[in-house]
């Protein structure tokens, strides 16, 4: 019995010592090996690997491409105007051994690297205005004149400048890091979003609200001109057109009338006798058809067509 308990004392003992003593090293992590806190060694190649049991301990770290992301910050640009810029970097530890000296933790290192990012980017962004650091520029024509839209609103065109600024502050922030030997290399550094603070976001937004109501008086005033222009247009033709009609009916009118009178002087021509007796008819009928009272002699010419309808003037 007491045998079975020796060996299975030696044999928990033995495992227990072995789990010690192994430790494997992933494709995408790198070992350091300390023998009380001191690196004995370095481990970067996969696989199983034998360590001086409670002795040695190990730390491991990623040895992919890391990323930081820098706290957003407002920064000055050349015109002392803020923008919040939000960025980030990506690096690699190439020295387990100094990284662990110098930054210890990768929590240290986005803490160190995040400041280092940030105070090189404000370096930079304090050199250029909010055009470059977008990467934009106003576009203008042949009379150096800002074009606008449709709706009046200024027009930009894209440009570099933002990779320009970017390869300058990668640069800084390698010199600074290659300076203080981190063991480590930076891969990248990009901006992920350049905004205005909050602050002046109410004034942003009432000059914008200014912006549409410039852009909408411009509009209406636009459409009462043409509204005008339209209405002149509109009484120009109806009055050429009622002074054609005018013309028209009037030379009508004078046509019909000749053509009366000529009709009338043939029909005089053809017959005098029933031109007169016919004027004396409509004589009749204008006065006598009154209520004054006319005293005429019989004889009197007017009556001769009722005495003599056939006697002749």
């Amino acid at each position: 019995m007491k045998s079975l308990i020796i060996i299975a004392i030696i044999i928990i003992a033995s495992l227990i010592v072995t789990r010690s003593a192994l430790y494997i090293v992933d494709v995408t992590e790198q070992v350091l090996i300390l023998r009380f806190g001191e690196v004995r060694d370095t481990r970067t190649n996969p696989g199983l690997y034998l360590k001086a049991p409670f002795i040695d301990t190990i730390i491991t770290f990623d040895k992919r491409i890391l990323r930081i992301d820098a706290p957003p910050v407002a920064m000055p640009d050349k015109e002392k105007q803020n923008l919040v810029i939000d960025s980030y970097a990506r690096y690699r530890i190439v020295d387990p051994v100094q990284f662990r000296k110098t930054l210890q933790t990768e929590t240290g290192a986005r803490s160190r690297l995040g400041d280092i990012v940030t105070s090189t980017l404000r370096d930079r962004v304090a050199l250029r205005d909010r055009f470059e650091i977008i990467g934009s520029e106003p576009l203008v024509d042949e009379f150096g004149n800002p074009e606008e839209d449709s709706e009046g609103l200024p027009l930009f065109a894209g440009v570099e400048t933002r990779s320009d600024i970017l390869q300058e502050v990668l640069d800084g922030v390698k010199n600074t890091v290659e300076t203080q030997n981190f063991g480590i290399a930076i891969i990248d550094v990009r901006i992920k979003r350049a905004d205005f603070p909050d602050s002046v976001t109410p004034s942003i937004y009432t000059r914008m609200r200014a912006e549409r109501n410039r852009i909408a008086t411009k509009f209406r005033a636009e459409g009462e001109e043409e509204d005008l222009k339209i209405r002149a247009v509109a009484n120009r033709n109806r009055d050429v057109i009622l002074a054609n009609a005018d013309q028209a009916s009037n030379q009508l009118r004078g046509a019909g009338e000749a053509e009366a009178i000529r009709i009338l002087a043939d029909a005089l021509n053809q017959d005098p006798d029933f031109f007169s007796f016919r004027r004396s008819l409509e004589a009749y009928q204008a006065f006598l058809g009154q209520q004054d009272t006319v005293v005429l002699s019989a004889d009197a010419p007017l009556f001769q067509y009722l005495t003599n309808p056939t006697a002749s003037k």
